[in-house]
């Protein structure tokens, strides 16, 4: 069954339309693994194996029905089982956004993003774990209690989507639904040993998903490559009537092949995101990569993003004013938690009280504090103004260079509990990612080594708007040529 649970998305679709597997039993492999590792991991907040049988034993009707006739064709990603993030309206399932607030909400319709990947025939193992309405770093702040890293369950596997990360490099799915707000697939694919792809803000609705940062919230994929990233992304991705935020523009050519497209490639590298203090093994791996890349032919050049310095301050402004207006809606009254008082106020203050764990009350007070008369323009209006800088700095930089690289954090998967009673380091941990989504711009997180003590090293890769098929194809190039994607952890911890 490991042996199932660790092909990749291509991989998978190959087995099943050559008769080597079958959906069902592709999804007992996955979910006989939830049942083995969920315990420790703690990856999922609800596994449905009942709808996800179904829907399994529907794609191999279907399939056993095209070989006999070919009447009509099969859907693209027919019997393939992905999870999908806590914050993603799937009709019938509950949707807790890892939060008490939303314990017993169940959506009656389907996230945009969900829905297409129904419709494309995927099998869903159920709703992963996430930090409060995907308020942190760590999957620590989730109500149901935190995930765990499969590479050392005593450390963190990154947030917001840490169950989803923690889901895919465990093999208890093949590939999964994220949100990237200001890292939140590229970091815990970093901490996880995966691929996570970020596409640009507008090139995935945001239809059905719960709402942090409007203005900085985006669907991403967590998967084992670049080429199922792509896969995914060809599906999920596209304009959306129900969304006025998504773009009526066509993807671009996401077409990936063998050749080792490389040679040609404008590599920006920026001073700013190679700072002292950074973990050594982080900064030693990812300068190895873009050797690497080097060595097939890309050019490696400087570019500066001076107000990169800039981005934690403005990201947690922006983001917090945000969330403050989003979660406004939350008040006791229309759905979610409800506690009895003697007066509207007495109400709306028991349930938010209890609904909200710390941080999101964290931040619901610092956005409100911002976006309050006489502050208004001292702080949210400032932050708008910085966010414009630096959107102007990658603007400047890809007028020389294709795509930058970085790290994607500072350091490696840190351990349980370091950073609770100081949220100040734990909002540092998002500094190399913020910066894309204050700019819209697409970012792709991939595995490019391992520090002194095992845990995996990401490396960050970031493209003009749009051009998602140049991450895509990069990353793809450099998974041709190395193996760090492959590697897999040994899973010894205790079930």
């Amino acid at each position: 069954m490991e042996q199932l649970a660790y092909l990749t998305l291509r991989q998978a679709l190959d087995a099943l339309e050559n008769g080597d597997c079958t959906s069902r039993q592709l999804t007992s492999a996955f979910l006989e693994r939830i049942d083995q590792y969920q315990p420790c991991l703690h990856a999922f907040i609800n596994v449905t194996p009942q709808l996800a049988m179904e829907q399994a034993d529907l794609a191999d009707r279907m399939r056993s029905d095209y070989r006999q006739n070919q009447a009509n064709p099969l859907p693209e990603l027919c019997g393939l089982p992905v999870a999908i993030k806590d914050v993603l309206c799937q009709a019938g399932i509950p949707c807790t956004c890892g939060s008490r607030f939303l314990e017993n909400y169940i959506p009656p319709y389907n996230a945009t993003a969900v829905d297409r990947l129904i419709n494309a025939g995927v099998v869903t193992l159920g709703k992963t774990n996430t930090d409060e309405f995907a308020m942190g770093s760590s999957t620590e702040n989730s109500a149901y209690g935190a995930s765990h890293n499969p590479w050392n369950i005593e450390r963190v596997p990154g947030g917001s989507s840490g169950g989803s990360a923690a889901a895919v490099a465990a093999g208890m799915a093949i590939a999964a639904l994220g949100t990237d707000t200001g890292g939140s697939v590229r970091q815990p694919a970093s901490y996880c040993g995966i691929t996570g792809f970020k596409p640009s803000y507008g090139r995935v609705s945001r239809y059905g998903l719960v709402a942090y940062g409007s203005s900085l919230d985006v669907v991403g994929i967590l998967a084992r490559t670049a080429e199922d990233a792509a896969i995914l992304f060809k599906v999920i991705g596209g304009w959306d009537a129900r969304d006025a935020t998504t773009l009526e523009k066509p993807l671009p050519n996401l077409s990936l092949n063998s050749d080792i497209q490389l040679k040609g490639l404008r590599i920006g590298i920026p001073a700013e995101y190679f700072v002292e203090g950074m973990q050594k093994d982080v900064e030693e791996k990812v300068r190895q990569a873009i050797s690497e890349m080097e060595k097939w032919g890309a050019e490696v050049l400087p570019v500066q993003l001076p107000h990169t310095i800039h981005a934690v301050p403005v990201y947690y402004l922006l983001a917090s004013a945000e969330a403050s207006a989003n979660l406004a809606r939350y008040d006791g009254v229309r759905f979610g938690l409800r506690k009895s008082g003697d007066t509207a106020a007495e109400m709306f203050k028991l349930s938010r009280g209890a609904g909200f764990g710390p941080e999101v009350k964290r931040r619901i007070m610092l956005g409100t504090y911002a976006l309050s008369a006489g502050y208004y323009d001292a702080y949210y209006g400032q932050a708008q103004k910085v966010r414009t800088l630096i959107k102007r700095d990658f603007e400047t930089a890809f007028e020389k260079v294709d795509v930058i690289a970085t790290p994607v954090t500072p350091t490696t998967a840190f351990p349980l509990g370091k950073h609770n009673e100081d949220p100040l380091s734990m909002y540092l941990e998002d500094v190399f990612t913020l910066p894309a989504n204050l700019a819209g711009i697409p970012g792709i997180s991939f595995p490019v080594g391992f520090d002194r003590e095992g845990m995996p090293v990401g490396m960050q890769l970031m493209a003009p708007h749009f051009r998602e098929d140049i991450l895509l194809r990069t990353t793809h190039s450099y998974q041709q040529v190395t193996s760090w994607h492959k590697q897999k952890p040994e899973m010894k911890f205790p079930r």
